[in-house]
C-alpha cells in the first residue's frame, strides 16, 4: 500500500471481517486514523447494521471516505447507496477502483471479500485514495446522481 494519511472508516458483515480486519491493520500503518463501524467478528452480522451508520458519518462530513466489504460487495453498496450524499463503487481490482474516483467521484469502495484477492483488494484500496476526481466533463454527470436533475 502507498502513503496515504486521515480519516477513513470501514464497515463489512461476517464475510467481509477478515479482509476488514487487513485493511485496518495496513491502514493504520500507513497513518490512517480508522473508525471500525464493524462487524466485529466472524459471527453472522446483517451488513445494514454497520453500513448505515457509517454512511451517515460520511454524509455528515465527519469522514470523507469508506471502505465497505460483504461476501459478493452487492449488499453493502447497495445499502451505502441510499444516501443522497455516498456514492459507493464496487470495485474488483484496482482499475475499476481508480476509474470510480476519477469519473464518479466514488467517496465509498465496496468490495467483494469472497470474490476479491488480497493484492487486488490492497491495490484497489490504494487506488482509491491516491485517485483525485477528474472534475470537467464527469462533474455534470455526478451531480445528477442524487437527484436526476
Amino acid at each position: 500500500m502507498s502513503q496515504h494519511t486521515g480519516k477513513i472508516g470501514l464497515g463489512s458483515d461476517h464475510a467481509g471481517y477478515l479482509l476488514k480486519e487487513l485493511i485496518k491493520e495496513k491502514l493504520v500503518e500507513k497513518g490512517f486514523e480508522v473508525r471500525d463501524f464493524g462487524a466485529f467478528s466472524e459471527d453472522s452480522a446483517d451488513y445494514p447494521d454497520h453500513i448505515h451508520p457509517l454512511c451517515r458519518v460520511i454524509e455528515s462530513g465527519e469522514l470523507g471516505r469508506g471502505i465497505i466489504m460483504c461476501g459478493s460487495g452487492n449488499g453493502v453498496s447497495i445499502t451505502a447507496n441510499k444516501y443522497a450524499g455516498i456514492r459507493a463503487a464496487l470495485s474488483w481490482n484496482p482499475e475499476i477502483a481508480r476509474l470510480a474516483r476519477a469519473h464518479n467521484d466514488a467517496n465509498v469502495l465496496a468490495l467483494p471479500a469472497r470474490f476479491i484477492d488480497t493484492k487486488d483488494a490492497l491495490q484497489a484500496v490504494d487506488a482509491f485514495l491516491d485517485t483525485p476526481f477528474e472534475g470537467g466533463r464527469h462533474t455534470g454527470r455526478v451531480k445528477k446522481i442524487p437527484t436526476g436533475q
